[in-house]
C-alpha cells in the first residue's frame, strides 16, 4: 500500500507540469498587457517598458515557462503577485482553509442529504419517495450555482433577512454559499447512490439475509449499502475536488476572500502568477483527493483489501 501512495504521489509531478504547461500557454493567449494595466493609461512607454522588465515579462516566454517549472520543484516558489509583490504560495496558502471549509461543509451537508435520500429512493423503488427524489435530483443537477447564490441572497438574506449576504466569518456566513454549492453535489451523490443501491439490493445474498430473519435496516445498511459504496465513495471524492475549483463563482457572488475570489481579481488583472499558481494548488489538492479515496477502497472493500495482500505474500514467496 505504501509503494502505491508513494508511486501515485510520483505520478502527481507529470500532471502539475502538464497543468503548468496549459495554464502558461493560456495566460499568453489572453488580450491585454499586465504592465500596462498596473502602469494605468497615462503611464508613458518607457515607463511600461522599465515594468515590463522589472516583472521579467520581457524574457523569452520558453525562458519564463522553464523558471517557473524550476522554481516550483526545488524551491516550492508560485512566483510573486504583480499587485502586492508577496509571495503567491503565501498568498493562497492564506485563503486554502476559507475554500477547504467552504468545499467541506458543502460535501458534509450534501452526503449527509444525498445518501440517505438515494438509499430511500431506491428501497422504495417506483414510489413516491423515489419520484420526489427524482425531482429534487433533477433541480440541483439543472440549477446554475451563480444563479441560486443570487436567488438565495434574494430570498433567505434581501427578504427574509435570516443570514448575511456576503463574508465568511462565522457559521451564520457559511450557510448560504455551502447550502448554494453544495445542492449539485447533493443531487449527484443522490443518483449515484441511488443506483449503485438498485443494483446491489437486488442481488442473492440480499434474499438470503432476508429469508434468515434479518430486519430491514441491517440489510439495507449492513448487507447492501456496505457493498455499495465504492461508486459512491469515488463520486464524493471527484466532486469534493470539483468543489474546490467550482467555488470560484459562489465565492465571487457572497464576496468570500478565498481561492476562487482571489483568482477572479487576478484573471481580471492580468496577474499571471496569481492564476497559474491558484490552479497549481487546487490542481494539486485535487490529485491528493483522488488518491485518498483509492486508498480507501482498500478498507471499504475486502476484495481490494486482499487483492494488496496478496500481492504482498507473492512478493515475499519470491523473496
Amino acid at each position: 500500500m505504501i509503494k502505491y501512495i508513494v508511486k501515485r504521489l510520483v505520478l502527481l509531478i507529470p500532471v502539475l507540469i502538464g497543468v503548468v504547461t496549459i495554464v502558461f500557454i493560456l495566460n499568453q493567449l489572453m488580450p491585454g498587457d499586465p504592465a500596462r494595466m498596473m502602469a494605468g493609461e497615462g503611464a508613458t512607454e518607457e515607463a511600461v517598458e522599465q515594468l515590463r522588465e522589472d516583472l521579467g515579462l520581457n524574457r523569452p516566454l520558453i525562458v519564463q515557462y522553464l523558471d517557473y517549472i524550476v522554481g516550483i520543484f526545488t524551491r516550492g516558489d508560485l512566483g510573486t503577485s504583480y499587485k502586492t509583490g508577496e509571495p503567491v504560495i503565501a498568498e493562497v496558502l492564506d485563503r486554502m482553509p476559507t475554500t477547504l471549509i467552504l468545499a467541506g461543509i458543502s460535501t458534509l451537508i450534501a452526503v449527509g442529504i444525498g445518501i440517505p435520500l438515494g438509499i430511500a429512493a431506491a428501497t422504495w423503488q417506483n414510489t413516491v419517495i423515489d419520484y420526489f427524489s427524482s425531482l429534487l435530483s433533477f433541480i440541483g443537477v439543472s440549477m446554475p450555482n451563480f444563479w441560486q447564490g443570487l436567488m438565495n441572497i434574494l430570498i433567505f438574506s434581501v427578504y427574509l433577512g435570516w443570514f448575511p449576504s456576503s463574508g465568511f466569518y462565522g457559521p451564520e456566513y457559511w450557510v448560504l454559499p455551502c447550502l448554494t454549492i453544495g445542492t449539485s453535489t447533493m443531487a449527484t451523490i443522490t443518483r449515484t447512490t441511488r443506483s449503485s443501491m438498485l443494483e446491489v439490493i437486488r442481488q442473492d445474498y440480499i434474499r438470503t439475509a432476508r429469508a434468515k430473519g434479518e430486519s430491514e435496516f441491517n440489510v439495507i445498511v449492513k448487507h447492501a449499502l456496505g457493498n455499495a459504496l465504492i461508486p459512491i465513495v469515488t463520486i464524493i471524492g471527484l466532486e469534493f475536488g470539483s468543489l474546490l475549483s467550482g467555488a470560484v463563482l459562489t465565492e465571487t457572488v457572497f464576496a468570500i476572500p478565498g481561492i476562487g475570489k482571489y483568482m477572479v481579481e487576478a484573471i481580471t488583472n492580468r496577474n499571471y502568477p496569481v492564476i497559474m499558481g491558484g490552479v497549481v494548488i487546487l490542481a494539486f489538492v485535487s490529485s491528493v483527493c483522488n488518491l485518498l479515496v483509492d486508498v480507501l477502497y482498500a478498507y471499504i472493500d475486502p476484495r481490494m483489501k486482499s487483492l494488496y495482500s496478496s500481492k504482498k505474500k507473492k512478493k515475499e514467496a519470491v523473496a
